[in-house]
């Protein structure tokens, strides 16, 4: 009886509306509206690292081979809305028990540790490389710095509330030690030991 009211209810809202010269409401255009302002992006990088080898695509790339040893691998996943960012990072095989450094960069992975680009930042340092703690900082980057277990694996997790808007990371760096904060030297975690790609999931 509810559902033959409402029914009822919509079909005369309709009719006054038509009699009004009033076009009624597209109901079903709502919903899709708010689906698209809140739209999902994700983005998923994984894979055992290797050295980089021309004509190949690998998504995971080592330069260290002693601070990122054999068989060690890698699992990032990227998602983003309207609310925010959030990245997760899986490691495994890594040595065990260490710190290292971790940042989502701009561009994809390459031959050398350099081709990830800079850091991705939401509000960009007009001066590059960034070290200046008003835009080199965890709020405005994204960190994902973390220390193995004893056996080399670790889990670690991220989320700012900056949107992606039109731009899209292109990876993640794992760089040599945790990230100093400091003026002048923030952002900096040392050499770039491994990266993994970033690709639409």
């Amino acid at each position: 009886m509810r559902k033959i009211n409402a029914l009822l209810t919509g079909t005369a809202l309709v009719a006054v509306l038509s009699a009004c010269g009033e076009e009624a409401p597209d109901a079903a255009s709502e919903p899709s509206q708010r689906q698209d302002s809140a739209k999902l992006t994700t983005l998923h990088g994984e894979g055992e690292f290797t050295d980089y080898r021309p004509g190949t695509q690998a998504s995971a790339i080592r330069y260290d081979k002693k601070l990122v040893p054999s068989d060690a691998e890698a699992e990032v996943t990227l998602t983003a809305d309207s609310s925010g960012v959030r990245v997760e990072l899986e490691v495994s095989g890594l040595l065990p028990n260490r710190e290292y450094g971790a940042h989502v960069h701009v561009k994809e992975c390459g031959p050398t540790g350099d081709d990830a680009g800079t850091h991705f930042q939401h509000e960009e340092d007009p001066k590059q490389p960034s070290v200046d703690p008003k835009y080199a900082n965890p709020e405005n980057e994204i960190w994902l710095d973390f220390t193995t277990d004893d056996e080399g694996e670790a889990e670690q997790e991220a989320s700012v509330t900056f949107t992606l808007g039109d731009r899209r990371p292109g990876s993640v760096v794992i760089h040599e030690h945790h990230t100093h904060t400091g003026e002048g030297e923030a952002g900096k975690a040392g050499d770039r030991l491994a990266c993994i790609t970033l690709a639409e999931h």
